[in-house]
């Protein structure tokens, strides 16, 4: 027999299932699956109402909330495209995006009224503005009336065609201009196989959705979560007392974080003051993770953490650091560079690393060559871009733009992104390698290290510092502290301390091209003068 792979059988399943059980939490709402079921196909009639056809893109505007959860089956319920946006980008990003995908619907949440006008003036494709909340003049009507004009009946799984787009996110543009990235329902159901087969959960599970579901971290989770009928808790926005006071009422299980908001959990001053114990999980992910940030996770919250690694284009867990039966740890410190890892390969996936001919580099990790990865949950392409497409997929290959070591047992380790690797005086510096000695130091809240022109060297590498609340730090007690962790070449030839958190996207990402360029804009005086 052959059924289409779609999302929409995560749904249903849940629906059949787990009916009766408690399957979101948002705020002081809480729906079962069954309910859950009813609302998404509601949704599904009140865009049918609105002569949303397959193919049409739906936006939302959101927080994290039930409602953004709805619109990841509501949406393709009907063959439509469900695209969650960036909430940090400013109004002219976020015009450019709706208007490269002609979207025809934007759901928002009432904070972000102010940019309705905005777009109305600059986005002639979009028909209609629904609000989340409360009425608003801005809206054309709200999302509960959209609700109420019907209910969709269950569809025939064979309606649907699995090789159609189902979701559409924009990378976070960390690296250059956002892409649309197109997730068929193929690649989302395969996706949500593989993690449920690599990474364990059931419905014993309480999933805290503490990444935003337009980070790629975040819309991974949803139809595994659903598949599995694991209760699914909305954190709206995080804030690390009220991440520590969901874990303790909902009695979550799991949670995946990226670094910055691990540390901010662990800098909290109300950690401990909330009983944690409930948490089994905690999956790092969108950064490069250390095994000093493994190991305070650990301390604090006494339970598994393991760093992971993917990407939008692979929908997007690829690796996880999950214990492996053929490895055997040398020692603790053995133990934690591995859960720091980006790891070994989810199920479904084939992951290498190469050289500029495609040839396997020394699994010694220590050769640095490029990750591709080929695969089931594999993007299917850019949207509207393909010789962006092509470039990205060559052979059967996705080039990651992300530079690696590898070993015999598949572990991956990130070095760095190729357009972050400093190459001084002829010797190549992994910027990631830097931050992760420095982030070491306990008085450091974050860090990025960059280049940064010299006449001598060509580059340099530059630590940007940003200190914990009441700690000081010395530029010379800081290189102290690295020199037995970095060879001399390594070390930043200059230290800048600053005051305010360092610039990020809205996936947490801290924007190095954004701190690098205010050093390569022909400005070597101010380099040299700090």
């Amino acid at each position: 027999m052959n059924l289409p792979l779609t999302p929409i059988r995560c749904l249903y399943r849940a629906v059949d299932l787990y009916g009766r059980k408690i399957g979101v939490v948002s705020g002081d709402r809480r729906f079962t699956y069954a309910q859950f079921g009813e609302r998404c196909e509601r949704l599904a009639a009140g865009l049918l109402s609105e002569n949303i056809a397959p193919g049409d893109r739906v936006a939302y505007l959101s927080f994290n909330n039930n409602q953004l959860l709805e619109g990841y089956y509501g949406v393709p319920l009907i063959r439509a495209i469900v695209m969650p946006l960036n909430v940090r980008l400013t109004g002219r990003e976020l015009s450019e995006i709706l208007n490269h995908a002609d979207a025809r619907i934007l759901i928002f949440e009432n904070d972000f009224e102010s940019l309705i006008e905005t777009f109305r003036a600059e986005c002639p494709d979009i028909e209609r503005y629904i609000s989340i909340n409360q009425e608003t003049p801005r809206a054309d009507f709200t999302f509960e009336e959209l609700l109420s004009r019907g209910r969709l009946e269950k569809p025939d799984l064979l309606s649907f065609h699995e090789n159609e787009i189902a979701e559409l996110f924009y990378t976070s543009g960390s690296t250059g201009t956002p892409k649309g990235v197109t997730l068929s329902h193929r690649t989302l159901y395969l996706h949500a196989l593989g993690v449920t087969c690599s990474i364990t959960q059931n419905d014993r599970f309480v999933e805290l959705h503490t990444i935003p579901l337009f980070h790629a971290n975040g819309w991974g989770r949803p139809q595994t979560a659903t598949m599995n009928g694991a209760k699914q808790v909305m954190v709206r926005r995080f804030e690390p007392a009220q991440v520590l006071r969901l874990i303790q009422d909902e009695q979550a299980t799991g949670m995946s974080l990226v670094p910055v908001m691990a540390n901010a959990l662990l800098n909290c001053p109300e950690l401990g003051h909330f009983d944690t114990s409930s948490l089994k999980d905690i999956h790092l992910g969108g950064a490069a993770a250390s095994p000093e940030l493994v190991e305070r996770l650990e301390q604090a919250f006494q339970c598994t953490v393991m760093g992971g690694y993917g990407l939008t284009e692979t929908c997007p867990v690829a690796t996880s650091a999950r214990t492996k039966g053929t490895i055997r740890y040398l020692s603790e410190e053995d133990r934690l560079r591995h859960m720091a890892m980006a790891g070994w390969p989810i199920v479904g996936n084939e992951i290498r690393v190469v050289d500029s001919c495609m040839q396997d580099v020394a699994r010694d990790m220590e050769s640095v060559g490029e990750v591709v990865i080929r695969g089931d949950n594999v993007m299917d392409g850019y949207f509207k871009e393909p010789e962006a497409t092509q470039n990205a997929i060559t052979n059967g290959w996705l080039h990651t733009g992300d530079m690696a070591v590898w070993d015999e047992e598949n572990y991956i380790h990130i070095v760095d992104r190729k357009k972050d690797i400093i190459i001084s005086g002829g010797e190549n510096i992994s910027s990631i390698e830097v931050e992760r000695a420095i982030f070491a130091h306990p008085a450091v809240l974050e860090c990025a290290v960059v280049s940064a022109p010299d006449a001598k060297w060509g580059e340099i590498p530059l630590a940007l510092v940003v200190l914990k609340p009441d700690h000081q730090l010395e530029t010379d007690q800081l290189l102290a502290f690295l020199q037995c962790r970095l060879a001399k070449f390594k070390l930043p030839h200059l230290v800048q301390f600053v005051q305010e958190p360092l610039p990020k996207t809205g996936t947490g990402k801290i924007l190095k091209r954004e701190l690098r360029e205010t050093f390569w804009r022909g400005k070597e005086r101010r380099v040299q003068g700090i």
